[in-house]
């Protein structure tokens, strides 16, 4: 027997990978009149089409924030390259948007032909023959695509980003008010890249860096992420580096150390570190910040697009509504951009340097270069966790200013720019103290170095990434909406191993009597199966 959209009875369906553009195409027909069609002609079953209709309000909103292609089918093997391409250079843009990263229509076009070329090579039989040119109208038609028909590029006029950015201010607010969102409920996290142990070129230490053995973590870098809510309360910090254990952590439990540690090779934020941070690490300590202060859980969680926030938080706990900033406008919204990193990086630098006058100053004392050398992970994270504690909660409730102003209280306990040229004096006056000639320039440098852009290597691994997690999401929303139902072949097998069950215990139980009443129980109980097994077996 087959159903009316071709389905062989009893055959296992064959997994479908159901991205964001197919699941609002499948809730706009069925709003439009059509509730059968989509599960046909996608093949896909009405128990996940009957899910994706009831999360149509979330898809929705992960719609909104996303930047991928609305284009519903991989177009033709013509233009497969092209397509990819666009998905990897769709990624670098939002990277390099949310590094502050100038972009021009020059680097655009260098960076799509780039990825064209290295994607056709990695296939075998490399097609001389496809080309792609990288015109204007393409980037018009790709940016409108992308939904990044908002992006700034080099001698375009500014006012993008505030259009943007004006209706988000509006909605957001309309939003907290429907909810009913407490300051304490609403919270923003970013990630910054941070090279640990780098020093201004010009220095003498950095120099020699170059001929000594065991600098070589000048140039090394970790992911950190930061984040709290309105009130001013702040997270414990999340940690991402390339070694899962480091020589340094040698008789030190992760467990107790004052970051969320994570490690892989490159020290990225992928969507599964990211997914594995919001529900073991923020869930359950936002739950117990809220149960000492009396507060329902609920919360409003604002992000941006960088390519390390999953698309698919709204659909991870019911509880929290996870809002995405615009695109283009990470820099005049997103609340920890508004000073917060800058003043931690600044502490931390603050710190690192308060460390070293002191380890140099005391008697016998090391050298400079001698304290850089051992300066390792472990001292890092311990910098990072006093440069964190730093950040006070004025700064913490006055980077919101531009978003939810109702909710700052006083702005005047943290002016960015003054706050950050006090520290970045401090800092300048110990360097002198380890005889270093460094500026306010060179600290504003080392603040606001966030690492190097995304190789086409690296864009291509997070695509990998990407399209895996989205196909394990895909299998658990199929599981979850399966519905159950009997099968003889089933009801058969289940029954037979009750059956091999009770002839063992027969086999040890001394007592007859007893095993007779205890099978007569079973078999009472399991009447109702076996009504439904004859039952089936009558229709066939």
């Amino acid at each position: 027997a087959s159903d009316k959209c071709g389905n062989k009875g009893g055959e296992k369906r064959k997994r479908k990978t159901i991205d964001l553009e197919q699941k609002i195409a499948i809730v706009r027909q069925y709003e439009g009149g059509s509730n059968s069609g989509p599960s046909c002609r996608g093949r896909l079953p009405k128990s996940t089409i009957s899910t994706i209709i009831k999360d149509s309000d979330r898809i929705r909103e992960a719609v909104k924030g996303s930047a991928s292609m609305n284009k519903e089918q991989v177009p033709s093997w013509k233009w497969k390259w092209k397509w990819k391409m666009e998905k990897l250079l769709v990624l670098w843009m939002k990277d390099q948007i949310e590094k502050r990263t100038p972009l021009s229509l020059m680097t655009i076009q260098t960076k799509a032909y780039s990825l064209f070329e290295d994607l056709k090579k990695k296939k075998k039989g490399y097609d001389y023959d496809q080309t792609f040119t990288a015109s204007h109208g393409w980037l018009d038609r790709f940016k409108m695509q992308a939904n990044l028909h908002n992006v700034k590029l080099s001698g375009e006029a500014a006012s993008a980003n505030s259009k943007a950015a004006e209706p988000f201010i509006e909605e957001l607010d309309k939003l907290i008010k429907e909810g009913n969102y407490f300051p304490e409920q609403i919270f923003n996290v970013d990630e910054t890249g941070l090279f640990w142990k780098k020093m201004p070129e010009h220095t003498y230490i950095h120099r020699e860096a170059k001929t000594m053995p065991g600098y070589k973590a000048f140039k090394d870098h970790l992911t950190v992420m930061l984040g709290g809510n309105v009130s001013g309360y702040k997270l414990k910090p999340l940690l991402n580096y390339r070694s899962e254990n480091p020589r340094a952590f040698k008789n030190i439990s992760k467990a107790t150390l004052p970051v969320h540690y994570r490690a892989n090779k490159k020290a990225w934020l992928t969507l599964a570190l990211f997914e594995d941070w919001f529900m073991n690490c923020f869930i359950p300590e936002v739950k117990s910040y809220f149960l000492e202060k009396g507060i329902p859980f609920q919360i409003l969680f604002i992000l941006d697009n960088a390519p390390g926030h999953p698309q698919y938080l709204n659909y991870l706990n019911s509880d929290v509504k996870v809002v995405f900033l615009p695109p283009n406008t990470t820099s005049i919204l997103q609340p920890m951009d508004q000073g917060a990193i800058a003043a931690f990086k600044a502490y931390y630098l603050r710190n690192s340097f308060a460390k070293a006058v002191t380890a140099t100053e005391c008697e016998n004392g090391k050298t400079l270069p001698e304290f850089w050398k051992d300066y390792n992970i472990l001292h890092c994270i311990r910098n990072i966790a006093a440069g964190w504690e730093e950040v006070t909660p004025q700064c913490m409730n006055g980077i919101w200013k531009k978003i939810l102003k109702r909710f700052v209280n006083c702005f005047e306990g943290f002016e960015k720019e003054k706050e950050l040229e006090d520290i970045s004096n401090n800092i300048v006056q110990l360097a002198k103290e380890v005889d270093l000639e460094m500026d306010n320039e060179d600290i504003h440098q080392l603040v606001e170095d966030v690492g190097d852009e995304l190789s086409n290597e690296d864009l291509m691994q997070l695509e990998v990434e990407r399209v895996a997690e989205e196909e394990r999401l895909t299998a658990q929303e199929e599981e979850e909406a399966a519905p159950k139902n009997f099968v003889m072949k089933e009801i058969a097998a289940a029954f037979s191993k009750i059956n091999e069950g009770m002839q063992m215990f027969e086999k040890m139980d001394p007592n007859v009597a007893k095993f007779a009443k205890v099978d007569r129980l079973i078999q009472d109980t399991l009447a109702c199966y076996k009504e439904i097994y004859n039952e089936k077996e009558k229709k066939l």
